[in-house]
Formats: C-alpha cells, structure tokens, sequence
C-alpha cells in the first residue's frame, strides 16, 4: 500500500518485553501491506551506561573512540528487534548507519546528515524485508570514521531516511501519546494537540519540549515529510506535525496565538568581556564557536562595564557544549582581543517567536566589505525569559539542581517583584519589557535591550 518509516525510542525497547511487543505492532503494519523501515534507538539507559562506562575507563575519552562506543547501543537493540520480527515469521534485515547509507559531517559526537545513498535498503524492501537501521549514527564522507549525531537525533535519522526513500510519512513512537500545550507531569490539566505546524513544533522543541528533537522537525519541514507523534504502548491517535496550511483549526478569526508552553533547563550563558568594538570583532568569536561545532540560540551585545571603547558579548549555547566553547574562545584570546569569559548555567528561557540555528551563520555579522552590521541589538534570536545565576570564571562546573526565581526571592543579585518587573541591587528598577540582564550580582547590573516588540 504505501512505504512508512517508524522510529522507537529506547523507552519503547527497554527491554525483552518491550521488544517483542514493538515487534508485534511492526507485524501488523506490515500485514497491512505497508514497506516499514525501522529506526531504531539503543535500549533504555543504554547510552547513558555506555557513557559512565566510558569515563570510569578514561576521564578523557577521545571523541572517536567514544563515537565507537556509543553506536553499539542501537545496532545492539536493531539486531535484538530483527531477531524478534523472524520469530513472528516476518522477514527483517538490521543495518547500521553506514550500511544503511548515512553520510554526515566528520565532527564526533554532533555530526549533521549531508546525504543518503539508500541503495542496500531499497534493495531490501524489494526482496520484501523489514528494514531496521541503527538511529543515532552514520558515516563521515571524508574520513569514512563512524560518528553520531548527538543526543536524540535518531529522530532526525527517521525523517531523513523517510525523505530520501519518498515514504508516505514517519511515524515516531515513544511513552507519551503526543504533543501537549505543556508538559503533562507538570500541568496535570495540559491537552494532546491532534495538529500541528512545523514552525510551531519547531518553536516548542527548541524551547525544551523533549518530544522531538529540533533538528527532526527542521528537516521535516525542509523536506515536507509529515510526522505522526505515537505512543509504542497505546493505539492513540498521537500528534501529526505537518504544514501549517494543512492543520485544521476551529475558529480561524479567533484561533489561539498560543499553542503551548515549554521551558527549557539545559543551557548555558557565555559572556565574553571587553571585546574590542571594531568591525569584525563579534564575527571573530562566532568564527570560533562554529568551528567548534557549536550552535547557539541567542546573542545579546551592550557597552562594556571596562571601557567605553569595548563590548561585552553575551550568547546562550546548550550546557553540554559550555567547556568546549570555552576552550575554543580561551585558545584564540590573544588573536580576537577580548579581556575574559564568563559562564553561567544557572539559566532558563521560554521560545515566543521563530528563531535559528546560528552555527555556519556568523557571516551575519558582517555586512559588504567585511563592515560590521549594527544595530547588535538586532543580533537576537530568542526571545528570552532568563532566570539569572552568577558568572563564573574558568568554565563549567558539575551541574547543579536548576533553581526557580520566585516573587521577592533572591538570585543571581536581581529581585523578581510580584508585579513582575526586576529590580537590580539598591531597589532600582533595571528590566523594561524585552531587555536582558547581564553583569555579576556583585556589581550594578547592566540593561541591554534585546530589540523584542509586542
């Protein structure tokens, strides 16, 4: 009937219970006459324990090495799955991302897609197989190294394979029944959405909704590939993501700006102090962190607190990447001229408006003839809500339990009044609507609008 790519989540194959039963559902699917090709993730905390394991051998390990450790977890829980689909009389081939065709970036550990050369799957779903490939992963089209492609991006190899073999759609399956307007263990009374956009999915996983990964929902969107969100234990109709001018909304003069809310816990501020205000400057920095492999989600520059002729540059990055771009910015500090770095991940923020990957974009901040482009408030990405900690010079340390900025409580030298606005050491008030604080608590705090409108 048609062709349909269908990943599980590692919750979904925890175990050999867990695997038998996705084996019986992809059965039916095929029963039904349908071309299945599987995505599979590594079972439960497989990756996690890989990880523990890892550093317990080396506090170091060698990206390389550690890619080849962690790709074990899937092409493990593919094989188990193939081994439970020929059980139930169902013909089942396992690949690994580089058999399956993946070829991506050389960078270990974040690699992205550059192509896939399907040639073994077709083959196989012609011969009439279930074919199961190894989330996670791929091949480096240069270095032909094994790599991965960061945490959660086995939703992003299913779209991807789903666009490259021109499925019908893709189907993700994990514990929860699809996308809600908030998380449900938090807001017991958040709904299932039955639709919704790409750019609003897009919106709600950048912001930390954890249901799909970003990178997933951008492909999809660049591709056109509808994704049908799913429950593995459940026959719920789930959460299809699809184009906005396909989704059904009741009311249309009056249909709600706001489709749901999200937060987000695992990121981190660099401020980068006493930058030279010359043209170049930014785009020197962000040269470095794209370099380094890093995406960033939100820029904001004002006046340096060292000098009148310097200025400082905040930007916010996932916490996971905050030692590595911290390295990278302190081995080019003679060539770019700043003064220090700061670290802070003791930050949150919510998505109100579209925003984009900033990693290979940094050209941005340069306009004809290597000029700078000004205003920097115009450099902003996010609109950002952030609940503030102190710098901390010398990179990131372990990571602490994120602390909530109640009304009238104290963090990081601001005061949340109940009526909303922040008030910074001696009761002055230091945040109009869309501005970003930035500075130590120890010291006045700095006001940098953000260029936010309403």
């Amino acid at each position: 009937m048609g062709r349909i790519v269908q990943k599980y989540g590692g919750s979904s194959v925890a175990d050999a219970e867990s695997i038998k039963r996705v084996a019986r559902r992809i059965a039916r699917t095929r029963a039904d006459g349908h071309e299945v090709i599987i995505v599979i993730s590594a079972m439960g905390d497989a990756t996690a324990e890989l990880m523990d394991l890892a550093l317990k051998v080396s506090p170091n390990p060698k990206s390389r090495e550690l890619d080849m450790l962690l790709t074990t977890g899937e092409r493990q829980s593919a094989a188990l799955l193939a081994m439970a689909l020929a059980d139930l009389g169902v013909e089942a081939v396992s690949y690994t991302g580089s058999q399956a065709g993946i070829l991506t970036t050389p960078t270990h550990g974040n690699a992205r897609i550059i192509d896939i050369t399907p040639g073994r799957v077709v083959r196989s779903l012609e011969e009439g197989s279930v074919v199961i490939v190894a989330g996670f992963q791929g091949v480096a089209q240069t270095t032909k190294d094994v790599t991965t492609l960061g945490r959660g991006a086995s939703d992003t190899t299913a779209v991807a394979l789903a666009s490259a073999l021109g499925a019908d759609h893709c189907e993700i399956y994990t514990d929860v029944d699809g996308v809600y307007t908030a998380d449900p263990r938090i807001v017991p009374s958040a709904r299932r959405i039955t639709e919704i956009g790409y750019e609003e999915m897009m919106e709600l996983a950048a912001s930390g909704a954890k249901i799909l990964h970003l990178r997933c929902v951008e492909y999809a969107r660049r591709e056109n590939v509808k994704v049908h969100v799913r429950s593995s234990f459940s026959d719920k109709p789930g959460t299809w993501v699809k184009p906005h001018d396909e989704v059904r909304k009741a009311g249309k003069m009056e249909e709600a700006i706001i489709t749901g809310v999200a937060h987000d816990r695992s990121e981190a501020k660099i401020t980068v102090i006493g930058v030279p205000d010359q043209v170049g400057a930014a785009a020197s920095i962000f040269q470095v962190i794209s370099d380094a492999g890093i995406n960033i989600d939100m820029i904001v520059q004002n006046v340096s607190r060292l000098s009148d002729v310097k200025t400082d540059i905040s930007f916010t990055l996932p916490m996971s990447d905050g030692r590595k771009g911290i390295e990278a910015l302190e081995a080019n500090k003679n060539k770019i001229g700043f003064d220090e770095v700061l670290y802070d991940d003791q930050i949150g923020n919510r998505r109100s408006r579209d925003a984009f990957p900033f990693g290979r974009d940094h050209h941005l901040l340069q306009g004809p003839g290597g000029r700078g482009r000004q205003p920097a408030d115009d450099l902003h990405l996010r609109d950002p809500h952030l609940r503030g900690g102190q710098h901390r010079r010398g990179g990131p340390r372990r990571p602490r339990r994120p602390r909530r900025l109640r009304p009238g409580r104290r963090g990081g030298g601001r005061r949340l009044r109940r009526n909303g606005s922040l008030r910074g050491p001696g009761g002055r008030q230091d945040r109009p609507p869309g501005a970003l604080l930035v500075g130590h608590s120890d010291r006045p705090i700095q006001r940098t609008a953000t260029g936010v409108t309403s």
